[in-house]
């Protein structure tokens, strides 16, 4: 008899009616039978048997359930054993949610479910859902009595949570956490290996993203040894002391000492098969290390036959004729996309160009499938970044293609790629929100401000209520749970095209260029968009180019900075106008630019266009007089922006001006009267200018204006705005639902934020992008109270007048820098280029244009004929009866 129908048959005889037997017992017999004889075959069989209890209508006693729980906890391991990494996670979530949901007991869940949950929440990716899971059980182990093998569960908690900080670039708190459990805990040889193992990395990781002078290699070299030390004699050990054979052969490959990390791969290979834990996913990996050592040694045609050997490992039916495997073999596996990297590169080198892009499409396809299991906005943004890298060498292949074929497809599709990878997260969160069902809605908003709650609370530090974190983390888990049940419903995540006719059409339209930035590793990529044609070009970023710019950016630290080297910032600012390439002025004097990476704090107006000698502010040549400039996240948010209401604006002001306060801004009243003079609305002050005031009247007007405080925050702390009552995180401002015609934040650094590539600042001003805001004017430093006001006076005066948002901008800069009034000091860029303008510069068009004017008038001139022509006939008949009544 066929194996697969003897298990179906034993499947059969548990699932029928057995008296004798309760519930549960029927279900841990099946259980039994499926761990004696797992395969793929089985699970199907197993979730049979789960299906039929559910369409079972009798109430399920804790018991049952429970067994349901171990039930789920099984089929989870194997699924993961068998590579089906999300389904194992979907496993695992529903065995926690019964297990939450019924409040069971008497079942080990750290081991057999919380645990494996977080570890491959991480393996794809999931960041934050790893974390809370991580830092949920950790918070169980420490307030329950009594719970077995409660050390054992500490070291766990501690030892994945530094796996997670580590892939989230959390490194500093890695390294915390792993020196003081050394310092403080008692730990066995074996516990001190591990834990030395992960050091050695955070270590290794902190020195190449150059974070922390002490992260050199030499210390990562030294604790990898350590490990070793320790390990050595630990025969339940061996995977990880192969870890850390395998972690010194990477760290010998990129310095190219090429013989001792052969050396130290093939004792960890070794080491790795005598556990005969050979799961799919580690064996893959281990060969995708030795892959790449190949590949670095420059054996191509070797590290090729080894990426084969991991296609075979890791997907079924794969055949070896094609090289790459098909498309829809593909599913989310983060060791595919890095081996199908590795494909492309071979294909580079061996100057296969084509193939080369073929490879990394399928890279980014499994990228696509990863994101559409990703909740937490933090992840989504890792996911993103590590695209960038794949995206740049993509560029350089179609920028070769075009310079010896001449097709201009070729810089359209590097467009393209660049496009997906330029604020995702924003585009994406508004488009959920606009397709969202009201539910969908509601478990984003309550996800956004638990999340606000945790960060706010941890922000507290060693006064933060640890049991108030984990509460609102057990019901972010659940919400979780619960939206990612409702989006695998709903279609799949699909990155948005950009139509570059349209956009094309659209410059056409507005006289406008686009120069739009992409910031590599190696280069920093730009096109230029204008008069039909998409252009490319580039300049390496070698030791210098980027400390160049940070010199400029500098110049914007301090008030003095500019004043005390007027010379300097005449050098540096003209140095680099010529580094980016800026275009010369045109006969379109409008310019949309797409920053990226530090450029997103530079302020181009205050570029130099001519180098001169002048200490007068008001004559030096700063792109501001060559260009009108408006700002843009990506091409498909310049493409898709809301074009500038032409009908009457109405304000609403939050002016807290903080009297009798340190904070009072005794320049916003100046401002408050300004603008009040000239625009209808509301206008809140002082206590009135709260948050709940703001957010219950922000829907009302078509202008949104707040003269206030903002920080930028730094690494761990998040940028926020202050009103008169609380200060707001950038991310509480998410759930506002505003669709204005502008934001102005009157106030400091509103633009700046902690910094991702591509995504952008997470800063004030992005928190307005998400609550709906898509024309904004906001500060990037820390802007003073009287120059402020007087630009913004300034700038309303322009709106007032009909002039367009971006263009008042720029008229209120020249007008600032023409204004004999303010003495030549505050004329320094420091006060006037602060404030950035992103949005649209389109008017919106009349329903009523021209052609309806026209037939209109037709219209109206046919009916006069037809009346004029109707009361002739009535005056000439009344006068033919008359006449004939006279005979």
């Amino acid at each position: 008899m066929n194996l697969y129908n003897l298990y179906g048959l034993i499947f059969l005889f548990f699932s029928l009616n057995l008296s004798a037997q309760s519930q549960e017992d029927k279900i841990y017999n099946v259980i039994d039978v499926f761990v004696a004889n797992p395969s793929v075959k089985a699970i199907e069989n197993l979730n049979q048997i789960e299906s039929t209890f559910w369409k079972n209508s009798k109430v399920k006693t804790k018991d049952e359930l429970l067994a349901i729980v171990v039930l789920n906890c099984n089929k989870a391991y194997y699924e993961n054993q068998f590579g089906q990494t999300e389904k194992a996670i979907s496993s695992y979530e529903k065995a926690w949610q019964i297990y939450q949901k019924n409040k069971l007991s008497n079942y080990d869940i750290i081991e057999y479910c919380l645990k494996p949950l977080g570890n491959l929440y991480t393996v794809l990716g999931d960041y934050d859902s790893a974390e809370n899971t991580i830092k949920q059980y950790f918070f169980i182990v420490n307030t329950a009595k009594n719970y077995p093998d409660a050390q054992k569960q500490k070291f766990a908690a501690i030892l994945n949570l530094s796996n997670v900080y580590q892939s989230s670039g959390k490194i500093s708190l890695a390294i915390e956490l792993l020196e003081n459990t050394l310092k403080t805990e008692k730990l066995s040889n074996s516990q001190k290996g591990v834990l030395l193992n992960n050091l050695g990395n955070s270590y290794w990781l902190g020195s190449k993203q150059l974070v922390f002078i002490k992260n050199s290699p030499d210390n990562a070299e030294k604790a990898f040894e350590s490990s070793i030390k320790y390990l050595k004699n630990e025969k339940d050990q061996l995977e990880t002391l192969s870890n850390s054979y395998r972690n010194l052969a990477s760290m010998n490959r990129q310095w190219q000492r090429f013989e001792i990390a052969d050396s130290y791969m093939q004792k960890a290979e070794k080491l790795f098969l005598a556990t005969k834990n050979h799961q799919p996913r580690k064996l893959a990996k281990l060969y995708y290390e030795k892959a790449l050592l190949l590949f670095d040694e420059e054996k191509y045609d070797d590290s090729q036959k080894q990426i084969q050997v991991i296609f075979k490992i890791l997907i079924p039916n794969y055949n070896s004729k094609n090289i790459l495997p098909n498309q829809n073999q593909l599913y989310a596996e983060t060791v595919l996309i890095d081996v199908l990297d590795l494909q492309a590169e071979i294909f580079s080198k061996q100057n296969q160009p084509q193939k080369a892009l073929d490879a990394f499409k399928l890279s980014f396809d499994i990228e696509d499938l990863l994101m559409n299991v990703l909740v937490y906005e933090n992840s989504k943004i890792i996911t993103q970044i590590r695209a960038r890298n794949r995206t740049e060498k993509c560029i350089s292949i179609y920028n070769q293609l075009y310079q010896k074929e001449n097709k201009i497809q070729y810089l359209e599709e590097a467009f393209q790629l660049s496009e997906k990878t330029k604020s995702g997260i924003l585009k994406g969160y508004r488009s959920n929100i606009k397709n969202a069902s009201v539910e969908e809605k509601q478990l984003l908003h309550q996800l956004q401000s638990l999340n606000n709650n945790i960060v706010k609370e941890q922000q507290k530090g060693d006064l933060a209520n640890i049991s108030n974190i984990n509460s609102a983390i057990k019901k972010q888990n659940e919400l979780m749970l619960y939206l990612k049940k409702i989006q695998t419903e709903s279609s799949n995540y699909i990155p948005e095209n950009c139509d570059i006719k349209a956009l094309l059409s659209k410059l056409e339209k507005d006289k406008a260029i686009l120069l739009y930035y992409f910031m590599g590793s190696e280069r920093l990529y730009f096109f230029i968009l204008q008069n039909n044609r998409v252009a490319l070009n580039h300049i390496n970023i070698t030791h210098l180019a980027i400390p160049r710019i940070v010199q400029f950016v500098d110049y914007f630290n301090s008030a003095d900075a500019i004043t005390n080297d007027i010379s300097g910032y005449n050098h540096y600012g003209k140095d680099v106008y010529d580094l980016l390439k800026l275009p010369s002025s045109s006969v379109y004097q409008n310019l949309i630019i797409v920053p990226d990476g530090i450029l997103n704090f530079l302020p181009f107006e205050a570029l130099i266009t001519q180098e001169s000698s002048t200490t007068n502010f008001a004559k030096i040549h700063y792109l501001l007089n060559d260009f009108r400039i408006a700002y843009n996240n990506s091409a498909n948010n310049y493409l898709n922006s809301k074009p500038i209401s032409k009908s009457k604006k109405t304000v609403l002001g939050i002016f807290p001006i903080f009297e009798k306060t340190a904070f009072e801004l005794s320049y916003s009243k100046k401002e408050l009267e300004s603008i009040k003079s000239n625009f209808k609305g509301k206008y809140l002050e002082n206590s009135e200018a709260s948050f709940s005031n703001f957010k219950n009247n922000a829907n009302l007007y078509s202008i949104l204006h707040l003269s206030t405080h903002a920080s930028s925050g730094d690494i761990e702390t998040p940028a926020s705005i202050k009103f008169y009552d609380q200060e707001i995180l950038y991310s509480e401002l998410y759930n506002l639902n505003i669709n204005p015609d502008l934001v102005v934040l009157s106030a400091c650094e509103t633009g700046i934020g902690k910094l991702y590539k591509a995504e952008g600042a997470m800063s004030v001003a992005r928190g307005f992008q998400f609550a709906g805001a898509q024309n904004l004017l906001f500060s990037l430093w820390k802007v003073n109270d009287y120059t402020t006001s007087v630009f913004m006076t300034d700038f309303y005066k322009n709106i007032k007048n009909d002039i367009p948002y971006f263009e008042a901008n720029t008229n209120a800069k020249l007008a600032f820098l023409q204004d004999k009034s303010i003495p030549n000091a505050k004329k320094s860029p420091y006060y006037w280029s602060s404030f950035v303008y992103y949005g649209s510069v389109s008017a919106e068009e009349k329903s009523t244009n021209y052609i309806y004017y026209i037939i209109s008038l037709l219209i109206v001139i046919g009916l006069f004929l037809v009346f004029n022509h109707y009361r002739k006939w009535k005056i000439f008949t009344k006068f033919s009866k008359k006449r004939n009544t006279r005979k």
